[in-house]
């Protein structure tokens, strides 16, 4: 199956979109296994599913609209702090705010902007061209599509949190965000974070490359995007040592009715079925392909998307 997808004013990204359902002989399995701890706070991210591999070099991760988006007259975006705690008051460095454009044409714009405190104190480099700066919390990768700019991807170079969003529908004005997920070396420390040395944006390519501090690089590439999903190409230029998994994607479950992910899907190496499982059911297996989903619409984030990871290789 081959798609061709567009973003907008004529910009295309003359890609084939390849099938998950390649050759079952060339498919790599993972270990993914699910560290989630029950909570009743619908802004805490509870949900923590990791996934491990020696051998990935390369692999997708896409968001797509839930199956219920068709069904959605009022979409649902606004936080919700019932049942959770007093937050404690903001401590480490101070920054000064603001925001800062660092590429743009009329069809893609890169925004960062700095917060006045963030949880970790590092300053990642972020270089556009010949353009470096510093202090950047926030990565904001915009699009147009039919004459508006929309947001998409976002990443937290501070910590290596990603967010991912398709187009809108053409039923909705816009669609929310939800699950997030990391890429590279993934330790712990208060939360699960990637430790991030700098940040490459190759604009040609809608190329991220970043190098992390425990040595290696990776990179994600916008590969295509529609009003069904986001698809981003990822690669890693050698093994991710020490054990320590490779991605993994955070997300809240509070109820089927209020999450951001509700259940999960996996196929196993020549397995004859998609297996399923609630998300806080699920302990653990070897997946060549594994989405995270809802099939009922949530009061939190309604039209936020689904994740999948897929097309693992040892290239």
């Amino acid at each position: 199956m081959t798609r061709r997808w567009t973003a907008g004013l004529g910009v295309a990204f003359a890609t084939v979109f390849v099938s998950a359902h390649v050759l079952r002989a060339e498919e790599l399995a993972v270990a993914v296994d699910n560290r989630s701890m029950p909570t009743l706070c619908a802004e805490e991210d509870n949900v923590y599913l990791h996934l491990r591999s020696t051998e990935v070099r390369r692999f997708r991760v896409e968001a797509v609209h839930p199956s219920y988006i068709g069904t959605l007259v009022v979409d649902r975006t606004a936080p919700d702090f019932a049942h959770c705690p007093s937050a404690p008051p903001s401590t480490g460095p101070t920054f000064t705010p603001r925001r800062v454009t660092l590429y743009e044409t009329p069809e893609w714009q890169l925004v960062g902007y700095t917060f006045e405190r963030f949880w970790r104190a590092n300053s990642v480099p972020i270089r556009t061209g010949d353009r470096v700066e510093r202090n950047i919390h926030l990565l904001q990768l915009w699009t147009r599509f039919q004459d508006r700019a929309e947001e998409v991807l976002v990443l937290y170079p501070t910590d290596g949190y990603w967010r991912a969003r398709p187009l809108p529908p053409a039923h909705l004005r816009s669609s929310a965000y939800g699950s997030s997920f990391l890429i590279g070396p993934i330790e712990v420390q208060g939360r699960p974070y990637v430790d991030i040395r700098d940040v490459v944006f190759e604009p040609a390519t809608r190329t991220f490359t970043l190098h992390f501090a425990r040595g290696g690089s990776g990179t994600i590439r916008v590969e295509g995007i529609d009003q069904e999903r986001i698809a981003l190409d990822v690669s890693l230029d050698r093994e991710v040592a020490g054990g320590l998994p490779f991605a993994a994607l955070r997300s809240m479950f509070v109820a089927e009715t209020n999450a951001d992910a509700a259940r999960v899907a996996w196929r196993t190496q020549n397995g004859p079925s998609w297996q399923t499982a609630p998300i806080m059911s699920f302990k653990d297996a070897k997946a060549v392909e594994f989405w995270a989903e809802r099939v009922v619409p949530s009061r939190h984030n309604t039209s936020a998307p689904d994740l999948i990871f897929r097309n693992f290789s040892a290239e």
